[in-house]
Parts: structure tokens; sequence; C-alpha cells
């Protein structure tokens, strides 16, 4: 059955040469239950929510498959949280999500797909892969993009937690095909 691996708040807030001139995106796994409330988890801080968070965004999933993936291809170990997810998650691809599919964590939680992480400068500077530019072409082309989600119902959630899905409605597009426009 699919789990979740981590839930990860912001470790700390750093400088970033974007429009809001510090980024949220270092966030690191917390030990025990965490509050999802609408606009995410407890003690998370989205510093730009006009892209990267508010009520449609408030919560960003990252799979362990893809995260494995990009360690191979990056030649480094990338704990929960580096790719500035909330979620990271194993026995599901987080990008194949439907538009509408929803995520069950724990005993309460409700979580329902909205959209594909759409890579920004900002990632590639953390990456820290030489040509920033380049590293968001790779992500992009590889489609591991990862999953924004609303939150529909708080609650609480921990590690080791099961995941249900329940599908999107029929015809829903998935993130991927959200993201190329397919």
């Amino acid at each position: 059955m699919p789990s979740l691996v981590a839930a990860c708040v912001v470790h700390a807030l750093r400088p970033d040469s974007g429009t809001e001139g510090v980024t949220a995106i270092d966030k690191r796994a917390v030990d025990g239950p965490v509050k999802v409330g609408r606009f995410g988890l407890r003690a998370d801080v989205q510093a730009s929510r006009k892209h990267h968070g508010g009520i449609e965004q408030a919560v960003y999933a990252y799979s362990q498959s893809d995260a494995d993936f990009w360690s191979a291809e990056l030649g480094r170990d990338l704990h929960p949280g580096w790719f500035g997810e909330n979620l990271r998650v194993d026995g599901l691809d987080a990008t194949a999500a439907r538009v509408g599919e929803r995520w069950h964590i724990g005993e309460k939680v409700v979580l329902e797909a909205t959209s594909p992480r759409t890579p920004c400068m900002t990632f590639a500077r953390w990456a820290d892969a030489g040509s920033t530019s380049g590293f968001v072409r790779r992500f992009a082309q590889a489609g591991r993009l990862g999953a924004y989600f609303r939150v529909v119902h708080t609650g609480l959630i921990a590690a080791g937690d099961d995941i249900a899905v329940t599908p999107a409605p029929r015809g829903a597009p998935t993130l991927l095909e959200v993201f190329r426009g397919e």
C-alpha cells in the first residue's frame, strides 16, 4: 500500500535572488505527527503564495522513486524535503496523479490534486546544478515534477501513514499532461 515516507516543513528561510528575496524551499522531515490545515502543514512557510502556495497549492508531494532517480543523476543523497516537498511518498507516482484525484492520509486528512509543479529558477539555484537553466530544463523534460494539492479535510499525518487514493472523475488529465499542455 502506498505510504507517507516523511512530512516536511521549512527548516530555514534562505536568501534568494527572486522577487521575494527569500525562499522556503529548504524543507526537512519532522518527527512525529504534524497538523495539516487549509494552507498546508503546520510550521511550514510559503514565501510566495502567488507561485508556490495558497489554497490550491497548499501541499506539495514528491515520489520516492523520483527522488531516487535524481539522487543517481546528481550523485548525492536527496533527503525528504530536498525538492521543497511537504510530503515524500512511496508507492505512488505523484506526477501521474489526475486533477481531482484524492489522497486519504492517516485517519482524517484528504488532499485533492490540483496542479503539477512548474520548476523555477529558485529551485534551479537551490539544486546547485551548475547551469540553473540547464537543471530546470532537465527536471521538466524528465517529467518527474511532483504534485500540488488542496486540503479537503484537515487533521494529523505522520511518516508511515498509509495513503489511499480515490480516483479523479473520468477523463481528468494527469498532472504531467497538464504540464505538457496535452
